[in-house]
């Protein structure tokens, strides 16, 4: 009897196993519906058609139903940073089935991407040029090792590179993630502690979470995840039903249980009461008065901008190239500005992206010490990331981009709607002037600000990471971070904050009945190739010091003085935001001036931000080493892209920017590469239960002396005549 029930309910769990493949981290919810969104009829035949729902005009802006979820089987690459294809990523599975390192045991192809020719070769690459030879970089475990392979799609030719003597190993697959969670099905004794704690195996769910490192099972240098459960039952928002106390150690290798703990069997699983968040299912939030009508941003003459080949964004005076990646999720490149006056574009970026997330919770019991998550280097920021949500997501007229990713024996599959394009606007204004009335001059000058926003999201697990990337006219790039999604909880035998003793600590906050938010941080690390009208740029700190005046001098005491200093080295530009000592970040072009003598420059302009409060000899923070800086510089190498290293899982940070930047390599008028840290401090709150409101951060890439003038002084104001007046007609 026990066998069957065993085998009934591992048919359950392998079901469950693969939903959770497909919807792991995008739980469903309802946006508004097609008819919040009511027709609008003017004299324009454009407010006449139904919805003006992701219409495609005849300039080919938008893209309609067909090309959201089309087939990319044809695609072919038009620039040389377009990613594989689907054609190239079969070609390169069939490369690798004849190669001998896959004949001979079972492997697992953990990365496969496009090998992008050398920096100053695209540099000089213009539309029309035939393209560099297309090469893939690979990376795959086989015979219980990592290989690093590059293919030439030309000639079929693989060479393997030494991956050196550094820790860690690559980016999980989709599929040993899934695995991973099915292996303590197997174990006898955790499908008892299961029912023990009353819980029906049918209704439950495991995750496998990274394993961190700390020094343990080291000695075998096995390659280790934890799994941990939650019930199902009377609810989707299975995360707030945690199993509290009981993990799991499994091999990845050798899919195997290798310890269970469970110390949690005096922890009730707290309710599913409260806990659902879909609109479409709950009748109690279905019966709440709307607080906001819908709102829509119509553009009656089209968006203004154009995506040529499916990666080339043009809008306004900005131009840039697009890519989906695995890793990073989204790869903007080589950014370029339209300078007003001459009409020359000029670049400003040659590469950005998300390089690492660091998730580090700070409760240091058994069943949490070891969440410390690198969500790029562990899960990939880009493989979780989930289809964006017409009119909730991204508003009407935005360009939905797909990704074409790997499975891990290479089976090329697309993630549709992975990022949108849109233009946006929220009343801001780009800039204004109304002359005061006693100088008797009538003069009112506004202009509005309409910006081109860039978006994807990610679903890891239970968090939400919202990236947009805001391009606006007068030069400035807005790189910005929303959190969401539903906290990672831990079960309490406490029920009312009178129940607590005193000097107890919780690591959080009681949420609800049974449910402790624990306190926690998020910190996302970019990678900003600038390039400031050419690659050899150099970094300036921008100091504000008080100085105090002479006896007599002035009636005031003090004054600020701007004091400019050079980094010579990396170690110079290691970078500690301070509130009273305040700094300006310069990337400067020394051989281009303005006609007045200033070197044309960004700067990088932080925002609200955290600092990491560990313990630098903390293992966790030793992996994290990169998020020590809010800012970092180093010297351009194309093998430095991953803050974290290239094998974060596991890693014990021998391979990360921290290392990097202590070689010392010099920086003055080099090649640089930026490094910003975004950071947040989470201290949950009983707003963020069942599932959180989005909280935002961002930082700015702004023009410092990069223009001679104001850059948008030629933009045109709005006048009546631009915007006709749509009515709301109800549909019959």
């Amino acid at each position: 009897m026990e066998s069957r029930n065993f085998f009934s309910f591992f048919f359950l769990s392998l079901c469950v196993g693969l939903l959770l493949l497909f919807t792991f981290g995008h739980l469903p919810y309802a946006p508004p519906y097609v008819t919040d969104l009511l027709d609008c009829t003017t004299n324009s035949a454009w407010c006449a058609s139904k919805y003006h729902f992701q219409s495609k005009p005849p300039n080919n802006h938008v893209v309609d139903k067909n090309h959201r979820n089309r087939n990319h089987a044809s695609d072919t690459p038009h620039h040389p940073l377009d990613p594989l294809t689907v054609q190239e990523l079969n070609k390169i599975r069939t490369i690798l089935s004849s190669h001998a390192l896959f004949n001979s045991s079972a492997y697992a192809l953990h990365s496969i991407e496009l090998k992008e020719p050398d920096k100053p070769l695209v540099l000089r690459w213009k539309k029309g040029d035939p393209l560099f030879p297309r090469k893939a970089s690979v990376i795959s475990r086989a015979a219980g090792k990592t290989h690093v392979m590059t293919i030439d799609l030309a000639t079929g030719e693989v060479s393997e590179h030494q991956t050196g003597n550094h820790s860690g190993y690559p980016m999980l697959t989709i599929e040993e993630i899934t695995a991973a969670s099915l292996v303590p099905l197997a174990s006898a004794k955790f499908n008892r502690t299961i029912i023990q704690r009353g819980v029906d195996l049918a209704d439950l769910a495991c995750l496998p979470i990274s394993s961190g490192w700390f020094d343990e099972y080291e000695k075998n240098r096995r390659r280790l995840i934890k799994v941990q459960c939650f019930s199902m039952k009377d609810t989707v928002n299975f995360y707030m039903r945690p199993i509290e106390g009981l993990t799991v150690l499994v091999d990845l290798d050798a899919k195997q249980v290798v310890e269970i703990s469970d110390k949690g069997g005096n922890i009730p699983i707290p309710k599913a009461t409260n806990t659902d968040y879909r609109y479409s299912t709950s009748q109690e939030l279905r019966r709440v008065i709307r607080l906001v009508n819908p709102i829509s941003i119509e553009q009656p003459k089209g968006p203004s901008f154009t995506v040529e080949d499916g990666h080339l964004v043009k809008w306004a005076n900005w131009e840039f190239h697009v890519k989906p990646d695995a890793r990073a999720g989204v790869i903007i490149s080589q950014a370029r500005v339209r300078d007003p006056d001459t009409g020359d574009l000029r670049d400003v970026m040659y590469k950005g992206f998300p390089s690492e997330l660091f998730v580090p919770y700070m409760d240091p019991s058994d069943g949490w010490y070891f969440k410390t998550y690198m969500d790029a280097g562990e899960y990939g920021f880009g493989l979780q990331a989930m289809p964006l949500d017409p009119l909730n997501d991204c508003p009407r007229n935005a360009y939905f981009i797909d990704g074409v990713f790997a499975t891990s024996d290479g089976t090329p599959y697309v993630r549709s709607d992975m990022i949108c394009v849109f233009e946006s606007y929220g009343g801001d204004i780009g800039w204004r002037h109304t002359e005061s009335l006693i100088t008797g001059m009538e003069v009112r000058e506004v202009r509005p600000k309409v910006t081109l926003v860039v978006r994807m999201a990610a679903s890891v697990g239970n968090y939400d990471y919202i990236v947009d990337w805001e391009f606006q006219t007068d030069g400035l790039i807005r790189v910005k971070v929303g959190l969401s999604g539903i906290l990672m909880v831990k079960g309490t035998p406490y029920e009312n904050m009178n129940q607590v003793f005193d000097g107890e600590d919780l690591y959080g906050t009681l949420l609800s009945e049974n449910v402790v938010g624990v306190i926690h941080d998020h910190y996302i690390t970019f990678y900003l190739d600038m390039d400031v009208d050419g690659s050899d740029n150099s970094f300036v700190k921008v100091n504000l010091q008080r100085q105090q005046t002479s006896p007599h001098e002035s009636p005031r005491k003090s004054f600020l003085i701007a004091t400019r200093t050079v980094a010579k080295t990396e170690k110079d530009a290691q970078v500690k935001l301070k509130l009273y000592d305040p700094s300006e970040f310069h990337v400067i072009n020394p051989s281009k001036k303005t006609r007045v003598g200033n070197p044309v420059g960004y700067k990088v302009v932080p925002g609200a931000t955290a600092a990491s409060l560990l313990d630098p000899e903390d293992p966790p923070q030793k992996r994290a080493a990169f998020t020590n800086n809010q800012i970092w510089v180093t010297q351009y190498n194309r093998s430095e892209k991953w803050a974290g290293g290239l094998f974060a899982y596991q890693s014990h940070g021998d391979d990360t920017l921290a290392v990097w930047s202590n070689r010392d390599r010099e920086i003055e008028n080099k090649d640089i590469v930026i490094w910003y840290t975004l950071g947040f401090h989470h201290i949950p709150c009983q707003e963020d239960f069942p599932i959180m409101p989005t909280v935002s951060s961002s930082f700015d890439l702004k023009p410092v002396n990069f223009f001679e003038r104001n850059p948008i002084l030629r933009t045109p104001p709005n006048v009546e005549s631009d915007l006709p007046v749509c009515s709301l007609v109800v549909s019959t």
